[in-house]
């Protein structure tokens, strides 16, 4: 289908904004922040480029909502003034551009670097349950009934700087085998209390951060990210529908803005191993959508949204093509990128970040509305 006649370039109400199009910038984690946390100076930048077709929606990388709930160098974090302070400048930006911005709260849990959580703070090691990362010698700390309480409040808490800062929403990191995944998942929560032991229990820490972050900034403002096929972190369950669709489904209760979907790679998307039932699950739930990720192209997103309908993030095309959706939309070559600056720890120079140049077709690097 022709990008003129797609819906993949016609406008979408999500939650309370009015999106121009349904291409998604997804969390893309680039550790360009200060080593306190602080996004970095070329961040407004960055985000205001991708934000450049109006009416785009933004997703930032992956922020830590605590010191505790880190364990990362040079990630960006949203618990201190001066987080808020630097994510105003991000915010700020975006909206100039006339585009949307969403922050995602993220907790480690086990996938934190002990060395890191020691020098900072020296931080507890945790997760659902005493269960190592595969791959690593360190055993998580389970987290107590109390201590789970204390993370609930801490995300809404982060949510609420999050709104303070100039977002328009925030996204609950669920996905990728961190914090809120380790519960959600029965190959790393073994726990036999509220929190473990089933279906319902295990969605349970979930579905509480989500409660808080609700009645912290609003079920409109409010996003979830889930990976119910993935790998990442050594996450994957024998059989996720089970748990992904009741975890879906008290989730639609909250009217949300969205769910944001990590699906399989698309060479593997198969008649068994698909994301469609967490679409029927979704499907009407007014003033909310369903975005699909992982992999796309051109050509799977068009197909994905006239089919399917929802939005369709896409994550690294966007590192080297800042006005991708103008690209989409007119079937511009794209540019591959340089894998060797996806991720520049504590660089905070512009280079392979906010230097990669707009198509030559915008002229002045301004994209008309589309």
């Amino acid at each position: 289908m022709s990008s003129s006649t797609s819906a993949l370039f016609s406008p979408i109400r999500v939650g309370s904004i009015d999106l121009q199009h349904r291409i998604v910038l997804a969390p893309l984690t680039r550790f360009r922040a200060h080593a306190d946390h602080v996004p970095s100076p070329q961040a407004p930048a960055y985000y205001s480029q991708r934000g450049s077709a109006p009416g785009t929606l933004l997703v930032t990388e992956a922020t830590f909502i605590s010191q505790n709930a880190g364990g990362y160098d040079n990630v960006p974090g949203m618990y201190t003034d001066a987080h808020v302070e630097g994510w105003k400048k991000v915010t700020k930006a975006v909206h100039k551009k006339g585009s949307f911005i969403f922050l995602q709260l993220w907790a480690l849990g086990r996938a934190a670097e002990t060395a890191v959580l020691a020098k900072e703070n020296n931080s507890p090691y945790v997760s659902a349950s005493p269960i190592p990362l595969p791959g690593k010698p360190d055993i998580p700390h389970a987290l107590t009934t109390e201590e789970i309480k204390e993370y609930v409040a801490t995300y809404a808490a982060a949510a609420k700087n999050a709104i303070r800062a100039g977002f328009d929403g925030v996204e609950v990191h669920g996905a990728n085998g961190y914090l809120i995944d380790q519960f959600i998942q029965d190959v790393s929560n073994q726990r036999t209390d509220e929190y473990g032991g089933s279906i319902e229990n295990r969605a349970r820490f979930a579905l509480e951060v989500t409660d808080a972050v609700v009645e912290a900034v609003g079920a409109e403002r409010t996003g979830f990210r889930i990976s119910p096929w993935g790998v990442f972190n050594g996450t994957c369950m024998t059989d996720p529908k089970p748990q992904f669709s009741y975890l879906a489904e008290q989730l639609r209760k909250h009217k949300l803005a969205y769910i944001h979907v990590v699906e399989p790679m698309p060479a593997e998307i198969t008649a068994d191993k698909n994301s469609d039932y967490l679409r029927d699950i979704w499907e009407g739930v007014e003033g909310s959508t369903f975005i699909s990720t992982n992999g796309h192209t051109r050509n799977s997103a068009i197909e994905t949204v006239d089919r399917k309908g929802g939005l369709v993030g896409f994550g690294r095309l966007f590192m080297p093509n800042p006005d991708l959706p103008f690209r989409l939309l007119k079937d511009i070559v794209l540019e591959r990128g340089d894998q060797a600056t996806w991720y520049m720890n504590g660089n905070l120079t512009s280079a392979g970040y906010s230097d990669w140049p707009f198509a030559p077709e915008n002229g002045q690097q301004q994209i008309s509305r589309i």
